[in-house]
This record gives C-alpha cells, structure tokens and sequence, in this order.
C-alpha cells in the first residue's frame, strides 16, 4: 500500500487516498482530512457522524454505507448530507479514516 504524508505523519492510503490500516487514525488526524476535501472546522454533529463510522467499522468490518449511517446511526440522510455535501459517504469515511464504502462510486 502507499503511504500520503497528513498532519506531518506518514499513513497507509490506497489509489484513492482513503486511509488502509484502521488504527493509524486518531482524532487529531481528522481535521486535516477534512481541511484536504474542503469541509471546513468539524462541528459536534460532524463528530458524532465519525464515531459512529468508526464504531460500526469495528464491530462490521466494513465502512457503512449512507443507508446504514441513515438508519442504524439515526441520523438524517438530508442531514449527512448538509454536513458533508456532494458524496457524503466518500466524504464520511474519508474522514473518519475508513475505507471507501462498499458500492461508492
């Protein structure tokens, strides 16, 4: 896998720059990901987007989905998608430091 230097720190990314190895994420790495797709200072509700990412990474194996963010996360579609506009669920995981979900184009 290639690495891409964030934050002043090397991290393993794939050909699309979505970040590989789950535990290379923390907190601090988040805002420059956001700062690299120009979402601009995280707010709470960005927050608890990413945290139920990560959190159902870890229990699922795999990125959730919009859908999955939208029904098992209890957080509006239209809501995800004012908070990361245009491809919200690329936008999500990149983000949070998962890879691209399942089916995103």
């Amino acid at each position: 896998m290639p690495l891409a230097a964030i934050a002043d720190r090397e991290v393993s990314v794939d050909a699309e720059g979505f970040m590989t190895e789950y535990d290379e994420w923390d907190e601090a790495l988040a805002p420059k990901l956001a700062e690299n797709i120009g979402l601009g200072v995280l707010t709470e509700d960005h927050w608890k987007v990413i945290h139920f990412l990560r959190s159902d990474f870890a229990e699922n194996g795999e990125t959730p989905t919009l859908r999955r963010v939208a029904t098992v996360g209890a957080i509006p579609t239209k809501e995800l998608f004012g908070l990361f506009p245009k491809k919200p669920a690329r936008k999500m995981a990149y983000v949070a430091g998962l890879p691209k979900p399942v089916g995103c184009i």
